[in-house]
């Protein structure tokens, strides 16, 4: 009977995850950002279980509350202060959180399904077909992306649901530009030939054969894009373009503080501030990380 001893296997999932883990431990950047990551996305899915206080209720007679503020009976009841309309600037924070993850997530997940399949496609195919897509990308490439997002927001409306579908559609050039290329020199190779004269079908080649081939470059860009994305949901929070007033969203608190930042009201925009730069700042390093994880080149040198 054969064994299933994991530990003996020199391949497969074990010798994969055991490199993944290595690979991490050793690289203390990634490792603490994976850690805060992880810390934000709880912080997110649990945000109605951890709030102290209701994120819209206004208490104008405690507006501008130091952190740390104490009520009547010496209990601390704001521990990072409140806005200049009394709101607990904590549960706004945490709830701020859900917003700058779904955007993040959804808009990187609609970009990227969008541009490989044109990409794809495009490499695949060639012709008319790479004529097209790659014009269309030539087009948006024309306009500055966010002069556009806030185009299409102004027609469109404020909601989730749209700051979604804008950022998302404004991310797919990037994926089918790198889908195209890594496409065009996956289609030359033998093992491509072999199936093609088994009959294997374009569909099944492109997305069973190629898209396996060409994912790693594509993940490392997702997890830039994220950032990139959370930072462009800020802007257009603090424009006020972006989901509606009464939503909790770090760009809206920044937004809301900085007619305080001139009187030394400095916890209200640093705490927003700071989840924005530790949450992009993460996604980047990570997204470093994953570059040299996945390059094979580098593989060969260590």
């Amino acid at each position: 009977m054969q064994s299933l001893d994991f530990k003996n296997q020199d391949s497969g999932y074990y010798k994969k995850f055991k490199s993944f883990f290595l690979s991490l431990i050793k690289n203390k950047w990634a490792l603490g950002s994976l850690i805060w990551l992880l810390i934000i996305i709880n912080v997110a899915i649990f945000a109605s279980q951890i709030v102290p206080h209701d994120p819209n209720r206004n208490n104008i007679m405690e507006r501008v509350a130091p952190p740390l503020a104490t009520d009547k009976d010496g209990n601390i009841k704001y521990i990072i202060g409140s806005d200049a309309l009394g709101r607990d600037a904590l549960s706004r924070l945490i709830y701020g959180t859900q917003v700058s993850l779904v955007v993040g997530f959804a808009a990187v997940f609609i970009g990227g399904f969008i541009g490989i399949l044109f990409g794809i496609y495009a490499g695949y195919y060639g012709k008319w077909i790479d004529d097209i897509v790659m014009r269309l990308a030539d087009i948006q490439l024309a306009f500055p992306f966010i002069l556009l997002a806030i185009l299409f927001l102004v027609v469109l409306g404020e909601g989730l649901i749209n700051l979604i579908l804008v950022l998302g559609i404004g991310q797919w050039v990037t994926y089918a530009r790198i889908a195209r290329a890594q496409t065009i020199a996956q289609k030359e190779k033998e093992y491509i030939e072999a199936a093609k004269a088994l009959g294997v079908s374009d569909f099944s080649i492109m997305f069973g054969s190629i898209l396996p081939n060409i994912f790693a470059p594509l993940i490392v860009i997702a997890s830039f894009n994220i950032a990139s994305v959370i930072l462009a949901e800020a802007a257009l929070s603090f424009l006020g373009l972006g989901v509606p007033p009464q939503v909790p969203t770090w760009g809206a608190m920044l937004a809301e503080s900085r007619d305080h930042i001139f009187a030394r009201r400095w916890w209200l925009p640093f705490f927003p501030g700071m989840a924005i730069l530790l949450t992009v700042l993460a996604f980047n390093i990570i997204g470093d990380w994953l570059r040299d994880y996945l390059d094979p080149r580098l593989k060969e040198v260590e």
